[in-house]
C-alpha cells in the first residue's frame, strides 16, 4: 500500500526568510505541540511553556515593526504560520491570533513614546495579550458596552495624549475573553463619553492591575486548554499614557483590529480543517471493507474531494484579503468573507472527517471529534458568521433602511 502520511501543505511563499520562517514553525509543531495537543486540551491545560517558546523564537510579533521587537512579516505570510500553529494545535494557533489583536491597537494608533515604551516586551519578551471588547450584554453589538473609565484629575482635552494627563478609573465587566485570568495586559475599550460608538475610548490595562480579576474559566464544548473568563474592573486605575488613540477613537480602534484578527481566525480555520483531511485520508487509506481500503469507494473519494477543494479555496481567500492588507488597500470585505467561508469550511470538513472514520470518529481515540467540537468556535469568535454576512451586504447593497 502505497503511504498516505500526511504531506505538508505546499505553501508559495514571497522570500526565502518566509520559507525558513515556515520551516522553523513546522518543526516545533512536530516536536512541541502535536505530540501533547490531545492529552492537553483533555486535561484543560494551557501551555504556557509553548508561548513562551514562540516568544523566543520571535512567532509572537511577525506582523508588527521590528524596531519594537516584531517580525517585519507580511501579513500573507503571518497567517501561514498561524495556519500551521493551528493544525497541530487550535489553542496555540488562535492563541496566538488573539495575542497579536491584543497588540493592534498600541501598534496602530499609539504614540511613538507609548510604543517604545510598551511594545518591546508585548511583542517580544514572553509577555501573553488578551483582547477586551465583549460584555456580558454587549457581544453582537459592541457599540452598547458599558465598562466606564473617568478621568480623575488632569486636563479635559479629547485629542492628543501630550495635551491631557491625569488618571483613568475603569469599572465594569468584559465577558469571552480569550487569556482571561492569565494575559499579562489587557487592550480594554471602554465607554469615556456618551451612548453608541463615539463614546468608546481604548486602553492598555496591565494584566496585574489593582482591582482587575477574573471570573472561574467558562466549561466549554471544545478548545479545554484555552482559559475564556469574565475579567471584572473594579476601580482600576492607570495612567492617561495607556489610553491608545484620541477619546471616543475606540471603537474604530476595535473595528481596525477585528478586521485583520478576522483574518487570523480564517487562517486557523483553514489549519483545523488541514488537520482534519489529512486525519481522514490517512484513515481511509488503511481502513479496509470488503476487502479493500474505503478509500477506494467513490461515495467516500467523492467526500474527501470536496474537503479538499473547500480548504483550497479558503486558503486562497484568506491570502487574497491579507495581499489587500499588505498593500494597504480595503480589505475588510475581503476579511469578512474569508472568516465566514473558512470558518464554515472548518464545520463542514470536520464533520465530514467525523463520518469518514465512522464509529472511531465519534470516540476520543482519534482526534477528529476533537476538531469537530473545536471548529464550532470559530463561526462565533471575532464575530458570529451572521455578522459577517452583514458586513459583507452593506458593502454590497450599502446600510440597511432604519
Amino acid at each position: 500500500m502505497p503511504d498516505h502520511a500526511p504531506q505538508p501543505v505546499d505553501r508559495q511563499l514571497p522570500t526565502d526568510e518566509a520559507r525558513d520562517l515556515i520551516s522553523l514553525v513546522r518543526e516545533i509543531a512536530q516536536r512541541e505541540i502535536a505530540p501533547h495537543a490531545a492529552e492537553e486540551e483533555d486535561a484543560g491545560h494551557f501551555p504556557r511553556e509553548l508561548f513562551t517558546l514562540l516568544s523566543e523564537s520571535g512567532l509572537l510579533g511577525l506582523p508588527y515593526d521590528s524596531e519594537y521587537g516584531g517580525g517585519d512579516q507580511p501579513y500573507e505570510v503571518y497567517l501561514q504560520v498561524l495556519e500551521e500553529l493551528a493544525a497541530a494545535r487550535l489553542t496555540v494557533g488562535l492563541g496566538v491570533s488573539v495575542h497579536s489583536l491584543s497588540c493592534h491597537a498600541l501598534a496602530q494608533y499609539g504614540s511613538k513614546e507609548r510604543q517604545a515604551e510598551y511594545l518591546p516586551a508585548m511583542l517580544g519578551g514572553g509577555l501573553l495579550g488578551a483582547y477586551g471588547l465583549s460584555e456580558p450584554s454587549s457581544g453582537s453589538d459592541a457599540a452598547s458596552l458599558r465598562t466606564k473609565a473617568v478621568r480623575e484629575g488632569g486636563g479635559t482635552s479629547r485629542s492628543s495624549e501630550a495635551e491631557s494627563g491625569g488618571d483613568w478609573v475603569l469599572h465594569g465587566t468584559k465577558a469571552w475573553i480569550t487569556h482571561g485570568g492569565i494575559a499579562d495586559f489587557y487592550t480594554v475599550m471602554a465607554r469615556t463619553g456618551g451612548e453608541g460608538a463615539r463614546g468608546i475610548t481604548a486602553f492598555l490595562v496591565p494584566g496585574d492591575a489593582e482591582g482587575l480579576s477574573a471570573a472561574v474559566p467558562e466549561k466549554k464544548m471544545g478548545m479545554k486548554g484555552s482559559p475564556t473568563a469574565q475579567i471584572h474592573l473594579d476601580g482600576v486605575r492607570i495612567s492617561d499614557d495607556r489610553r491608545i488613540g484620541d477619546e471616543g477613537q475606540g471603537f474604530a480602534i476595535a473595528l481596525s483590529a477585528l478586521d485583520s484578527g478576522r483574518l487570523g481566525i480564517a487562517a486557523c480555520a483553514i489549519g483545523l480543517a488541514q488537520a482534519a483531511l489529512d486525519e481522514a485520508v490517512a484513515y481511509a487509506s488503511g481502513r479496509l471493507q470488503f476487502g479493500r481500503p474505503i478509500a477506494d469507494f467513490q461515495g467516500l473519494r467523492f467526500m474527501l474531494a470536496d474537503m479538499a477543494t473547500q480548504i483550497e479555496a479558503g486558503r486562497a481567500l484568506y491570502l487574497a484579503a491579507a495581499r489587500l492588507r499588505d498593500a494597504g488597500r480595503p480589505f475588510s470585505k475581503q476579511a469578512a468573507m474569508a472568516k465566514l467561508h473558512c470558518t464554515d469550511t472548518a464545520m463542514k470538513v470536520t464533520t465530514d472527517a467525523v463520518q469518514v472514520l465512522g464509529g472511531y470518529g465519534y470516540t476520543a481515540d482519534f482526534p477528529v471529534e476533537r476538531y469537530m467540537r473545536e471548529a464550532k468556535v470559530l463561526q462565533i469568535v471575532e464575530g458570529t458568521n451572521q455578522i459577517q454576512r452583514m458586513v459583507i451586504a452593506r458593502h454590497l447593497a450599502g446600510p440597511e433602511s432604519r
